[in-house]
């Protein structure tokens, strides 16, 4: 198991992305650790998080997509009970590939603060 850890988009996943049929909603899984308090904001990761949905939802309206689903885990009941769980998770329904492309390509989308705000993050894309 690898101990990398990610909060960039993966070019090769965004290509394989593009084959995804047009007429049909992506549905993204989102896994989130947040960073520790960030020395240049006084911020915890949790807290520029926050910042960051704030700043993002205005782009979100601007195309069809939505959160569908956000939770803090809470207990593993199926997996190694000495597993950390992650902070949050939560699902982003677009209703198009078109609309998740437009979105990371919009000038001002505050995904810097997304990354700063992370310590590990996954996004899943799922059928």
């Amino acid at each position: 198991m690898s101990n990398d850890l990610y909060t960039d988009i993966n070019p090769s996943a965004l290509k394989a992305l593009s084959d995804f049929p047009e007429d049909r909603p992506l549905h993204m899984l989102n896994y989130l650790k947040y960073a520790p308090l960030d020395a240049t904001t006084g911020k915890t990761g949790k807290e520029l998080y926050r910042e960051y949905l704030e700043k993002a939802v205005p782009f979100f309206e601007n195309i069809d997509a939505r959160i569908t689903f956000k939770a803090k885990p809470s207990l593993m009941i199926i997996g190694p009970q000495d597993e950390i769980l992650w902070d949050e998770v939560l699902i982003v329904t677009y209703g198009s590939k078109a609309d998740f492309f437009k979105l990371i390509q919009m000038k001002g989308y505050p995904g810097h603060i997304r990354k700063k705000a992370l310590s590990d993050s996954r996004i899943i894309f799922c059928q």
